[in-house]
C-alpha cells in the first residue's frame, strides 16, 4: 500500500515533482534575475520599449517564483531557497554585462523555451501522479508563455 500525502497523493510520486518543481524554481530565479539584469542595463534606440517590458516580464516571474514554491510545500517538499541552490540547479544560465536589445530578448527567448520544456515534462509527470493542482499551474504558464515567447520572436524577426 502507497503512503499518501495531505492532499492524498502518492508520496513517492509528490516527491519526484518536488525536485522537478525544485529545478523550475531555481531556472525561474536565474531567469528573473537575466530579465532584472536586462531592465537595468538596457541602452540603445529601443531603451524605453524594452526597458518597460523587462521590468514586466520580471514582475511575471517574480510571481511565479512565489506560487512555484508555495505548491512545493503544498506538496509537503521544502522549496530551495539559497542563490548558491538556484546557480547549481539551474537548467538557464546566468546573462552577465548585456545591454543590446537583441542580445537580451535572445537570451530570454531561450530561457523561456527551456521553462517550456520543463513545464511540460512536469506537466506529464503531474498527470501520472493525479496531481491537478501541480497539471493546472503548468498548463496555465506554457499558455501564457508560449504567446510570449510568439512575441519575443516577432520583435527579432
Amino acid at each position: 500500500m502507497s503512503q499518501v500525502n495531505a492532499i492524498g497523493l502518492n508520496s513517492t510520486k509528490s516527491e519526484d515533482i518536488i525536485k522537478s518543481l525544485n529545478t523550475l524554481l531555481s531556472s525561474y530565479q536565474i531567469q528573473y534575475m537575466n530579465a532584472r539584469g536586462f531592465h537595468w542595463n538596457i541602452k540603445g534606440r529601443n531603451f524605453f520599449e524594452l526597458h518597460l517590458k523587462f521590468e514586466e516580464i520580471y514582475n511575471l516571474l517574480l510571481l511565479k517564483v512565489d506560487e512555484i514554491a508555495e505548491r512545493i510545500l503544498t506538496l509537503d517538499g521544502a522549496p530551495l531557497h539559497a542563490f548558491s541552490d538556484y546557480l547549481e540547479v539551474s537548467e538557464i544560465k546566468e546573462a552577465k554585462g548585456i545591454s543590446d536589445g537583441v542580445t537580451a530578448v535572445e537570451n530570454l527567448l531561450a530561457g523561456y523555451s527551456s521553462l517550456i520544456k520543463m513545464q511540460r515534462d512536469i506537466l506529464a509527470q503531474a498527470a501520472e501522479a493525479d496531481d491537478e493542482g501541480t497539471a493546472s499551474l503548468m498548463s496555465d504558464y506554457i499558455k501564457e508563455q508560449e504567446k510570449l515567447v510568439w512575441m519575443l520572436k516577432a520583435y527579432l524577426d
